[in-house]
């Protein structure tokens, strides 16, 4: 019975000390992995948030490179027939989106959804205007029944589309 005795003399407080330092050593663990997890976290932002940035602005410049005035500059020239230019506006909103669809990666699906609409709106804008024209009518004709359009509404697409995008912007910063 003694030796029972001196035996648990000897093994209770080496449990106890065997208990605290397990306890010990699992919660210093468990703090440097989440320490880690957090560093890496930041050194992942650090990385990320410059990216999407750049992707935010390349949208905006897309935006505003389709918008309705932007792309009447560029696009029309005299001589253009009604048909000619509605094709030449048509092709630029394609070529511009398809050069900028890989931003879409680094955007938020509402915000690459927003900028889907705006172009889909557009192209609606000139092709519902379009069919309003005469067979024969003259690109400057179309120009300006588009620009008629444009002032009509609220707010042009491309720029409610901007404006949510500034929006998205400011909340990420």
């Amino acid at each position: 019975m003694e030796n029972l005795f001196d035996i648990l003399k000897i093994t209770i407080p080496a449990l106890i000390v065997f208990f605290t330092a397990w306890v010990l050593l699992r919660n210093m663990i468990r703090n440097d992995q989440d320490k880690r997890r957090q560093e890496l976290i930041l050194q992942n932002s650090r990385t990320v948030t410059p990216i999407k940035l750049q992707a935010y602005e390349r949208i905006v410049l897309f935006l505003e490179r389709i918008s309705l005035e932007s792309l009447l500059v560029r696009v029309s020239s005299p001589g253009m027939t009604a048909s000619q230019l509605h094709s030449a506006l048509l092709n630029a909103i394609r070529s511009e989106f398809e050069h900028n669809l890989s931003q879409q990666i680094y955007m938020s699906k509402k915000a690459w959804e927003v900028v889907r609409n705006a172009r889909s709106n557009m192209i609606k804008i000139i092709n519902s205007e379009v069919e309003k024209m005469p067979a024969k009518a003259t690109g400057m004709a179309l120009s300006k029944q588009l620009l008629e359009k444009i002032m009509e509404l609220d707010k042009e697409p491309t720029r409610a589309a901007i404006d949510y995008i500034k929006g998205e912007i400011a909340r990420m910063i």
